[in-house]
């Protein structure tokens, strides 16, 4: 099996190359928007699905094209990408001694099937001190992350108290379910 993957992201390839299959990275270009009415809990696999719908290319037996999307949901709003340290601020702050959900949504398709999940974890924050979510906003790399984070970051490391659901799912894209889906039947 080869997979090709339609994601910018770097923490996608690296989890796909640790399962140990061949990884290829293919561009997509789609204006990732779903309609407003669309419930929070849907929108990770619905825009995984849009992504899918983005590649042109033929697939042939043996090759599975990957998309994924990963949304942030705390009490009810979608909380995206940070555009500055402030709202990378007021994210985190938002979060800070509180629960909020991780969906990612998966698109899985061949040129014999395709199938779309989502997975969810629930991540715990303990309460954060203005310093420490200024320090991690000023290390840079939380601007490319939906709800500003990275739980494999330094803010995962002393932020996170705990989670219920994958840890891997968080950092975007739940490995054990994707495997399953891959091994469980012919692609």
């Amino acid at each position: 099996m080869k997979l090709f993957l339609a994601s910018k992201s770097p923490r996608r390839r690296q989890l796909l190359m640790q399962l140990g299959i061949p990884v290829e990275i293919v561009d997509i270009d789609v204006d990732e928007v779903v309609p407003p009415a669309t419930s929070v809990d849907i929108v990770a696999s619905s825009l995984a699905l849009l992504k899918s719908k983005g590649y042109q290319k033929p697939l042939c037996d043996g090759e599975v094209l990957v998309t994924a999307d990963t949304v942030v949901v705390h009490r009810g709003e979608l909380l995206g990408k940070p555009h500055s340290r402030d709202e990378a601020l007021a994210m985190l702050g938002s979060l800070s001694g509180d629960v909020h959900t991780v969906y990612t949504g998966v698109c899985l398709r061949s040129c014999r099937r395709q199938v779309v999940f989502s997975e969810h974890t629930d991540v715990f924050f303990r309460r954060l001190d203005r310093s420490i979510m200024e320090h991690y906003v000023d290390m840079g790399t939380c601007m490319d992350k939906a709800g500003a984070y990275g739980i494999q970051e330094w803010i995962g490391m002393v932020g996170v108290e705990r989670i219920e659901g994958c840890y891997y799912n968080v950092m975007g894209l739940p490995l054990s379910r994707l495997y399953s889906e891959l091994t469980s039947a012919e692609w």
